[in-house]
């Protein structure tokens, strides 16, 4: 059983469904939303998926429903995965925590850390030893400049560049 549970089927969850079909990994891929038709289940039924799906990832914008969804998942059985585009550039000294999303043309430099549940969008630089905490989201075109911090859950917007 090598099935996929994607939470949430709007933009980050037709983005993620995408990149796994792209990487061909699984045999099945579904979404749990409380609005989308595309959905096999209301997302708080995961409980009773976790027979046909062995992984799980949380595609929802808000920060904070994205790592207490995720917490969940672990709780419940799932492998929470990450997904990496092959247009990414992760430097193999990177650490990329569990419930990641790097996009195409996005570059993580070398020793830097991606705390569970970031979002690093298309042509997002991380620069070396820096530290993005957890459920964060680096927009389109923002750097991290090289030893630098983000505090958890913190949106750097598109084409910002953000310090300490």
């Amino acid at each position: 059983m090598n099935n996929l549970l994607i939470i949430g089927a709007g933009q980050y969850g037709a983005m993620i469904k995408e990149s796994a079909r792209a990487l061909n990994l699984y045999d099945k891929i579904d979404f749990l939303d409380d609005k989308s038709e595309l959905a096999v289940g209301k997302i708080d039924e995961y409980k009773k998926f976790t027979d046909t799906y062995r992984c799980a990832i949380v595609a929802i914008g808000n920060a904070d429903v994205r790592v207490e969804t995720t917490e969940k998942l672990k709780e419940a059985g799932y492998e929470i995965v990450s997904f990496i585009s092959r247009r990414a550039y992760v430097s193999p000294s990177a650490k990329i925590a569990e419930g990641c999303v790097i996009e195409p043309m996005s570059v993580i430099g070398t020793a830097v850390e991606v705390g569970k549940c970031t979002i690093v969008s298309s042509g997002a630089v991380v620069n070396h030893n820096s530290t993005v905490g957890e459920g964060c989201h680096l927009d389109c075109n923002s750097t991290v400049c090289s030893n630098t911090t983000v505090p958890p859950k913190t949106k750097v917007e598109y084409g910002v560049v953000f310090r300490n």
